[in-house]
C-alpha cells in the first residue's frame, strides 16, 4: 500500500501557504504545477486507492468496472473473429480425471484444437464450462478455492478481464460462459512493439488451486501459431506437448502411437504424413522436468519459423541447423521439416533424448507414408495400435491449412502412465 500512500500516517500535511496571486499558479523545472491539492482531496485519494487495493487482494479486478479495466487490448477495436470452445469432461485415464477443450463438445481432447491468427488479428473465444461442479471439486487441493475453468493464453496481448486467473476473477463457473479477447500485436518499428508472431500455447489456470495444476495435468491445454505475412505454410500442423511422468500429450509408451497400418488417422496420438509434405510441430513444456525434443530423419532452422526464408541467404551461414531442441517448463517453439526430405517413407522416432524419459516410453513415431498415400513396412516394429483411454479429438482443427483432422479411435489402456 506504500504505493499508494499519498499522507504520511499520523503525519498529515500541512495546508499550503496561500499564494499572492489567487488566479497564478507556480511552476516546476518542467513547467508543472507544484501547488498541492487540499487536505480532503487528498485523503479521497487515499480511500479511492485503499479502495482498489481491497478489490485487488479479494480477486475483485473485475467488479472494479470495465471503465477502469478495459475489455479488449490497445489497437484490438471490434473482433475480427469469433470461436466458441468448450470445456469437457471425457473418460478418465485409469483413476486419472481428463478434461478436454474442444470447438464442440464431442471434439474435446487433449491438446485441444490448434489455435491460428495473423498479427494484427484479434480474436474473441467464448468459453462454455461444462465439467461439471463434482469433478471440480474432486480436482481441488483447497477446499475453500473456487470452482470454475479459465483460459490463459502465453504470447499474445489480453487485458485482466481476459486473463483466466481466479485473481482477476476471469473464470468460469460451472454452467457458464465467458468471452476472452485476444490481440495478436503486429511489430511496429516506431512505437518498438516486437510483435507477437511466434509459437504459444493456452490453457487453464484455475482447475485445482490458484495456479491451474491440476487443470494442467488433466488435459486443459493447447497450441497457438501467431503468423506473420509470407510465413511459410504447413500442409498440417501437429501440436506436441511434453510433460511429466515421461508423457508426450499425457500418454506414455504404446498410448503415444495409435495408428494404424491402414487408414491412419491424423490425432494426437498418430502423427503421420505423407513424403513431401510440410509437417509443422507446436512443442510445449508443461509440469516440472526439462525435456528435449528430437525428431530421427530430419532437421530444421532454429528460428521463429523454423526455416530460413528466402531473403535470408545472407545470414544463412549464421543459423544453425538442428534436431534436437531443448525443453523446459512453459516454454513452446515451432519446427518445419518436409516429410522425408532426402530419407524417404518410414517410422521415424519422435522422443526425448533424456535417456531414462524415453526409457520410461517418452517416444513416439512420425510416419512418412509414400507419395500415393501407403504406410511403409516395418510397422509391427513400432508400438502397435494400442491407445490411450479417452476421446482424441483432432490435432489443428482450427488451421485452414493442416490435413489433420479426423480423431483416433479411442483404445483400452490408460494405467501405464501411473506406475
Amino acid at each position: 500500500m506504500s504505493a499508494w500512500r499519498l499522507v504520511e500516517d499520523g503525519n498529515p500535511a500541512p495546508e499550503p501557504e496561500p499564494a499572492a496571486d489567487p488566479t497564478s499558479e507556480a511552476t516546476g523545472p518542467l513547467g508543472g504545477r507544484t501547488e498541492r491539492p487540499r487536505s480532503g482531496a487528498r485523503r479521497m485519494l487515499v480511500v479511492a486507492a485503499v479502495v482498489l487495493l481491497t478489490l485487488v487482494g479479494a480477486g475483485g479486478l473485475a467488479a472494479a468496472g470495465t471503465g477502469m479495466f478495459a475489455e479488449k487490448p490497445e489497437g484490438c477495436g471490434k473482433p475480427d473473429r469469433s470461436i466458441q470452445l468448450y470445456a469437457v469432461e471425457l473418460p478418465k485415464d485409469g483413476t486419472q480425471i481428463r478434461l478436454g477443450y474442444g470447438l464442440t463438445p464431442q471434439t474435446a481432447s487433449y491438446p485441444g484444437p490448434l489455435m491460428e491468427m495473423m498479427e494484427g488479428e484479434c480474436l474473441a473465444i467464448t468459453l462454455h464450462n461444462q465439467v461439471s461442479a463434482e469433478t471440480l471439486a474432486a480436482l481441488r487441493t483447497d477446499p475453500a478455492h473456487p470452482l470454475g475453468v479459465s483460459l490463459h493464453v502465453h504470447g499474445v496481448k489480453y487485458t485482466q478481464q481476459s486473463d483466466g486467473t481466479v485473481q482477476s476473477a476471469s473464470y468460469v463457473p460451472p454452467g457458464e460462459s465467458r468471452t476472452y479477447t485476444w490481440y495478436a500485436q503486429p511489430r511496429n518499428n516506431r512505437t518498438g512493439a516486437q510483435g507477437t508472431a511466434g509459437y504459444w500455447w493456452y490453457h487453464d489456470h484455475v482447475v485445482g488451486g490458484p495456479h491451474g495444476t491440476q487443470g494442467l495435468s488433466s488435459g486443459l491445454f493447447g497450441g497457438l501459431v501467431v503468423r506473420r505475412p509470407g510465413d511459410p505454410k504447413p500442409d498440417r500442423t501437429y501440436t506436441v506437448v511434453f510433460g511429466d511422468r515421461q508423457s508426450i500429450n499425457l500418454r506414455r509408451g504404446a498410448a503415444t502411437d495409435t495408428c494404424t497400418e491402414v487408414n491412419p488417422q491424423p490425432g494426437p496420438s498418430c502423427l503421420v504424413a505423407r513424403k513431401g509434405e510440410r509437417v509443422e510441430f507446436v512443442v510445449v513444456g508443461i509440469g516440472n522436468d526439462m525435456h528435449t525434443f528430437h525428431l530421427h530423419g530430419h532437421s530444421w532452422a532454429d528460428t521463429r519459423t523454423g526455416v530460413i526464408s528466402n531473403n535470408g541467404q545472407p545470414f544463412v551461414d549464421s543459423i544453425p541447423i538442428i534436431d534436437n531442441k531443448t525443453l523446459g517448463p512453459g516454454d513452446s517453439f515451432g519446427v518445419q521439416v518436409v516429410a522425408g526430405d532426402s530419407v524417404g517413407p518410414g517410422h521415424w522416432m519422435l522422443h526425448c533424448h533424456m535417456q531414462f524419459h524415453s526409457d520410461a516410453g517418452m517416444s513416439t513415431m512420425l510416419h512418412v507414408l509414400d507419395e500415393n498415400g501407403n504406410m511403409p513396412p516395418g510397422m509391427g516394429h513400432q508400438h502397435g495400435a494400442a491407445g490411450a483411454t479417452g476421446t482424441t479429438g483432432t490435432a489443428g482443427a482450427t488451421s485452414t491449412t493442416g490435413a489433420a483432422g479426423a480423431a483416433a479411435a479411442p483404445a483400452d489402456g490408460g494405467q501405464h502412465q501411473h506406475k
